[in-house]
């Protein structure tokens, strides 16, 4: 069952920087990365601070398709300051879709699960991560459980 709009808020209250620069993005980045490898998934992974892509890789069975949906999720969280899971969710909550009352091009938009709003707290969304290549819930619940255990492992 796909998770409510107040459980996705709930993820992006829990999950945040204390700060958040190129370094800690390439490492991030790699956290996903070694994820991902060892988990066999054909994803394409993106992290970025303020518009600039500070790390990128694109595992085997990903295709430049999955960098097309990334920039297009990436999108839909600079401009919403929300996860693309969030967004779309809160359109189908109210029994309608992104693509139809959102008014944004589909080619350029996209509110489909992976991309998460990378947020230092205190200041606010900053940048965003995300991977693209499985069902958008799961693109979503991967990226969710990788910013939990690397926050923790910083915080330890």
């Amino acid at each position: 069952m796909s998770p409510t709009s107040e459980e996705l808020l709930a993820q992006e209250r829990r999950l945040q920087f204390t700060r958040f620069g190129n370094d800690v993005a390439v490492e991030l980045g790699l956290h996903l990365l070694d994820a991902a490898r060892e988990q066999g998934l054909p994803v394409a992974i993106s992290v970025r601070r303020n518009g600039h892509r500070l790390f990128h890789a694109s595992l085997p069975g990903t295709a430049p398709n999955n960098d097309v949906w990334l920039e297009r999720k990436a999108r839909v969280v600079d401009l919403f300051g929300h996860s693309s899971f969030y967004v779309g969710t809160t359109f189908r909550e109210k029994g309608t879709t992104f693509e139809a009352d959102s008014r944004l091009d589909p080619g350029l938009y996209a509110a489909h699960g992976g991309v998460f709003p990378v947020i230092v707290r205190g200041t606010g969304p900053v940048g965003t991560v995300g991977v693209s290549g499985l069902p958008q819930a799961d693109d979503h619940e991967f990226v969710v459980t990788q910013l939990e255990s690397f926050l923790e492992a910083r915080e330890a």
